[in-house]
């Protein structure tokens, strides 16, 4: 166990527990835009289908129900404007966490092999090249890289930590790029209905990608969209030639999500008021804090989409979390995503609208 342990980094959230400590003895209490965790209700719609499912006694299918299926493939082709989508096209997962961990290790991946991820970056893409024994890469532009060696090719758009989106064009060079050179490419594109200031685009459009999905997967989560963090809800659409041979591994690791979890994701993907709903909420609190930081001295970049502020004071991010930790509001250090944050933090609009009118005052 410690041989695999041994490969990963420390736990980036372990470093602010003195910091969450701070903020936590503010005499208003703790405003905390760290995690991004959702805080609003999972909508009744959704519960009501938990728990109609509840009473399941048997196990579910890794590949889950065909009804299951349908609202996946209803739904990328609605959203996405993916056209000629098949069950053959989707895979549901546990939460889409677990699949970036272990996929390089689902495909084989190790020693001499590559992975490649944003400068800027979620840490679980490269913990999953670590776990795999592969090698790691960051990159500004993916078709700058030594396409020699390079297996899995990361996507990130909307972009966690930043809110960076790419742009059709950009997307259509790269999915083209990757093609070229014989790279598996995966889209994490986990804040795609989370657009502000720019409208994200699925690697899934025929526009991107020429109308075939040989070769693209893209990821999706229900965490954020519909506050299924808690349910662990999430999917890959694209190439069945990718899709079919993750299946039959996940069925041989028993990794299924819960008939109960099924439905609610059949509902959650049926019904786009919740989400409208959600996006006012986070609009509202965004505008707020967006505001509220800018007149405190901060600059704000990227952050166009997903459920972030990306923001600096010029200074070490330690610096500025215990600058706001000292005012109660705990953010989460830039450094946690890449050298290149080291002078940013993230700051989530997940708190609840007291939490965030409290964050406003003390800014």
């Amino acid at each position: 166990m410690s041989a695999v342990s041994d490969r990963l980094p420390t736990f980036p959230w372990d470093k602010l527990t003195p910091y969450k400590a701070t903020a936590a003895a503010h005499p208003d209490g703790i405003v905390d835009l760290s995690v991004g965790t959702p805080v609003d209700p999972v909508p009744e719609l959704i519960q009501k289908a938990l728990v109609a499912a509840a009473d399941s006694p048997g196990y579910p299918t890794v590949w889950g129900t065909p009804e299951l299926r349908d609202a996946i493939t209803g739904w990328v082709g609605r959203r996405l404007g993916a056209r000629e989508v098949t069950h053959r096209h989707v895979l549901p997962i546990v939460g889409s966490k677990e699949l970036v961990a272990w996929l390089p290790t689902q495909l084989g991946l190790g020693p001499g092999d590559r992975v490649a991820y944003p400068r800027l970056a979620y840490p679980t893409y490269e913990v999953g090249a670590r776990l795999a024994r592969a090698e790691y890469e960051a990159y500004d532009d993916p078709t700058e890289l030594d396409p020699e060696g390079l297996k899995l090719l990361w996507l990130n758009s909307p972009s966690n930590p930043t809110g960076k989106v790419l742009s059709k064009e950009e997307l259509t060079r790269i999915v083209a790029w990757a093609r070229e050179h014989g790279i598996l490419l995966f889209s994490d594109e986990c804040y795609l209905e989370l657009g502000w200031e720019a409208e994200p685009v699925s690697v899934l459009h025929p526009d991107v990608n020429g109308g075939s999905y040989a070769g693209i997967v893209s990821v999706h989560s229900l965490s954020k969209r519909s506050n299924l963090a808690g349910y662990r809800a999430a999917f890959l659409a694209g190439d069945p030639a990718v899709l079919a041979p993750l299946l039959e591994i996940r069925k041989h690791g028993g990794m299924m999500t819960s008939a109960p979890t099924q439905a609610a994701v059949i509902a959650a993907l049926g019904d786009d008021d919740h989400v409208r709903v959600q996006r006012e909420r986070y609009a509202s609190r965004r505008e707020l804090l967006r505001e509220a930081l800018v007149t405190h001295g901060f600059r704000i970049e990227h952050s166009e989409a997903s459920l972030y502020l990306w923001a600096t004071r010029g200074e070490s991010c330690w610096d500025t979390v215990d600058h706001l930790a000292k005012r109660g509001i705990l953010v989460a250090p830039g450094d946690f995503y890449g050298p290149a944050g080291a002078e940013f933090v993230r700051v989530a609009l997940t708190a609840t609208d007291e939490r965030v009118a409290a964050a406003v005052r003390r800014l």
